[in-house]
């Protein structure tokens, strides 16, 4: 099985800046493409940021300029600067197409989720 473990998360002030960690740990041969998605209150869960095992990275509009993604093999990470409080939410790490060792097939997998709230 595969695990994604978050860290990073917590308050800030608005204009500050977090960093965002989500580690992949399993069986793992390889993983297409890593991001970070979010959840305010309300039912939809919205796209922040993913980048592939390539390197190519693709934005939410809302976030452009101001997010960073990044990863290591498997471990994924977001820089958080400008933050404002409409980016409060539970932001949550997905591992996409994931193929374990031996495996015939590919799957997603998701964290946990991590808190950020932007307030003053």
């Amino acid at each position: 099985q595969v695990q994604l473990v978050e860290s990073g998360g917590g308050l800030v002030q608005p204009g500050g800046s977090l960093r965002l960690s989500c580690a992949a740990s399993g069986s793992i041969f390889s993983i297409n493409a890593m991001g970070w998605y979010r959840q305010a209150p309300g039912p939809q869960r919205e796209l922040v940021a993913a980048i592939t095992s390539g390197g190519n990275t693709n934005y939410a509009d809302s976030v452009k300029g101001r997010f960073t993604i990044s990863r290591d093999k498997n471990t994924v990470y977001l820089q958080m600067n400008g933050l404002k409080p409409e980016d409060t939410a539970v932001y949550y790490c997905n591992a996409a197409r994931v193929r374990l060792f031996g495996g015939a097939y590919d799957s997603d997998y998701w964290g946990k989720g991590t808190l950020v709230t932007v307030s003053s």
